[in-house]
């Protein structure tokens, strides 16, 4: 038995709070990056609120007693899962946010446990219910509305952008399932703090060398904007996203993570005018369905 909140299956008004606190940050964040790279460039800005959000962290846990020490062998896990997790999400999707509207790459993003739902056959052995492939079905339902709404030619412009997303999601996904095969034995702080700084040291130091960055040119409002997207979104979500899992069952919060993309599509339409029509609105519908039915599948 545990005296783990949660881990019997309850759900808590506290941990449905910290899941709500978790999908506000990472939601909100959408349009806030997509505002961040039109005044910085996105490896710049990417690698730069990562490491300093990561020694944040790291703080965080040293505060909460949790040792920072990395056993030799779980190196190369904490390593590969980096790689996957941060390296490849935090640049795909920076880079994405110069072809697409914050709205449609979020849309995209969280198409991740689709495509953990498929890698989980091969790596896993968990094959495919019925579930996972109507899952899959919804969400290429889902992509392809979002290239209808904006017709032809514009869907060719943003095919850059779409291929990113879509390749952030499925490393992401790829991460997530390699971590059930090769789990990250450390305390979530921990955990947390060394992926998003080993993921994110190659990505500052890459953009510091061929981007050309001009920090003069944020006003307030931009450096407000840098501290929600350093301190809320890696620090206070995160916080949030492991307090939330250690008072609910895994189901409800995977699928509570649902509400990221909604959130960040509304605030797009609200702080960027982005558009909010009848294929954004079906393909928000189709990529939630896919998400439901690969988290219940």
């Amino acid at each position: 038995m545990t005296d783990k909140p949660g881990a019997s299956g309850r759900i808590t008004p506290a941990g449905l709070m910290f899941l709500a606190i978790t999908s506000l940050g990472w939601g909100f964040n959408w349009p806030v990056t997509k505002h961040l790279v039109s005044v910085l460039p996105p490896l710049t800005l990417r690698g730069t609120t990562g490491v300093v959000g990561a020694a944040l962290l790291a703080l965080l846990a040293i505060l909460r007693s949790q040792s920072l020490k990395v056993p030799s062998e779980v190196w190369p896990r904490l390593i590969l899962a980096g790689m996957l997790n941060v390296t490849a999400w935090m640049v795909l999707m920076g880079l994405a946010l110069l072809w697409l509207p914050a709205s449609e790459a979020a849309l995209i993003a969280y198409t991740m446990p689709v495509w953990a739902s498929l890698l989980a056959w091969p790596i896993l052995g968990e094959r495919p219910t019925l579930l996972r492939v109507l899952a899959l079905v919804l969400a290429f339902g889902g992509l392809a509305a979002i290239m209808g709404s904006n017709g032809l030619t514009a869907s060719r412009d943003k095919l850059p952008g779409i291929l990113m997303v879509l390749g952030g999601a499925f490393g992401f996904a790829l991460g997530t399932v390699l971590a059930k095969k090769l789990p990250i034995k450390l305390p979530p702080l921990t955990a947390a703090a060394w992926q998003i700084g080993i993921g994110c040291v190659p990505i500052v130091i890459v953009g510091f060398a061929v981007e050309h960055s001009d920090w003069t040119r944020l006003d307030q409002f931009d450096w407000a904007l840098m501290f929600y997207s350093t301190v809320i979104q890696f620090c206070v979500a995160y916080v949030a996203w492991f307090a939330a899992l250690a008072r609910l069952p895994a189901s409800v919060a995977a699928i509570g993570t649902m509400a990221v993309p909604v959130i960040g599509v509304v605030a797009s339409a609200m702080a960027l005018h982005e558009p909010l029509g009848a294929g954004q609105v079906a393909a928000l519908a189709l990529t939630l369905g896919a998400v439901a039915l690969a988290t219940r599948g």
